[in-house]
């Protein structure tokens, strides 16, 4: 029987780890990526591919961070982590903890949550609290109680997030051979722009890629504090990973998309959403709202002329649907309900 690696094992060579670094996983890394020859065709991209990281342990990009911040955090003796979170982070933080005996302290902004991550948070055993506020407002909280505390902040702002994250990219070229002429990627708090950014550039500086790609950052409209180029007091948008109106990762995301010739902008609900259902019923991925926001950015940049035949494309799908299921299925068109009879059943389906 072979056991998962996961990345502090994989890509110890690239990560921060010392003789007294703890080597575990949950098995995180490793995502697919998949070809969507249907899809670039409809959009005319030369190749297409989407980067599943809904594939993690707890369903998004969160995992690759979280298990080289939960190691140094063992590493320095640290009994607790805490975190704000929309969701995602917060599932992630309390799923190391449990598996590494740590305390996890989740604070959350109160009915922002998708109930699939805020599900998650809770079974894995974490100590939450609901705030009456907004995303911004509970990252202010936790980073003064990480100052005042014996506890490790696990959000973004911990470089070692970052240093996980960026493994992906390190998986990127090394199923394509090289890096993609574009990276497309959804932007809420702004880390995973940088560490993917990061990546590219580690993979150039080791022989490992030819060329870096053009980063192509998409923030929702409602929520898109880089492109208005200031910060948004109360955020709103359907996809709610990337309701935050003030990232933390604000500069090292423009730098990003600086050095890298990339462009931030910023896509609707309706885009958004137009884009999770054609990654769903053309792709056969079910990536949860704010994943979508990559491949809305694709379809309005070729929208509005922007060519991309003869180049290679990835799209990062950052998180599962099945975290965020509930505008799915309210959306969803209505299905027939007949009687449990086969004439009735062929009838209905053009059959008879």
């Amino acid at each position: 029987m072979m056991l998962t690696t996961g990345i502090l094992t994989k890509y110890k060579d690239f990560l921060p780890i010392t003789p007294h670094y703890p080597l575990f996983t949950l098995g995180e890394g490793d995502t697919p990526l998949v070809k969507c020859d249907r899809v670039a065709t409809e959009l005319g991209c030369g190749e297409l591919f989407l980067k599943l990281e809904g594939c993690n342990p707890t369903g998004s990009f969160k995992d690759r961070g979280m298990v080289v911040a939960v190691a140094k955090a063992m590493e320095a003796g640290s009994k607790a982590i805490i975190c704000a979170s929309t969701g995602n982070t917060s599932a992630s933080a309390a799923a190391y903890a449990a598996y590494c005996g740590l305390t996890a302290l989740i604070i959350v902004p109160g009915g922002q949550i998708a109930p699939g991550k805020l599900a998650q948070a809770i079974i894995y055993g974490s100590r939450i609290i609901s705030i009456d506020g907004n995303f911004d407002q509970a990252l202010n909280i936790v980073l003064a109680l990480a100052e005042k505390h014996p506890v490790t902040l696990v959000n973004s702002l911990n470089p070692y997030r970052i240093e996980g994250q960026k493994t992906a990219a390190f998986e990127i070229v090394e199923v394509l051979g090289d890096a993609p002429d574009y990276h497309f990627i959804p932007v809420g708090n702004a880390g995973n722009i940088t560490a993917y950014w990061q990546g590219y550039q580690e993979c150039r500086q080791a022989g490992k890629a030819k060329k870096k790609p053009r980063m192509m950052g998409f923030q929702a409209e409602g929520a898109a504090p880089i492109v208005r180029g200031r910060t948004i007091a109360a955020p709103e948008t359907i996809a709610s990973a990337i309701r935050i109106g003030n990232p933390a990762g604000w500069q090292k995301a423009v730098a990003a998309r600086d050095e890298s010739g990339g462009l931030i902008d910023m896509v609707t609900d309706d885009e958004i959403l137009s884009a999770q259902r054609l990654a769903a019923t053309s792709a056969g991925v079910f990536g949860e709202p704010a994943s979508a926001a990559s491949l809305a950015g694709l379809i309005k940049l070729t929208r509005q002329g922007m060519d991309f035949s003869g180049k290679t494309v990835v799209c990062v799908v950052t998180g599962t649907g099945l975290k965020d299921t509930d505008i799915a299925l309210k959306n969803a068109p209505p299905f027939l309900e007949l009687a449990a009879d086969i004439t009735t059943v062929e009838k209905a389906l053009g059959w008879s």
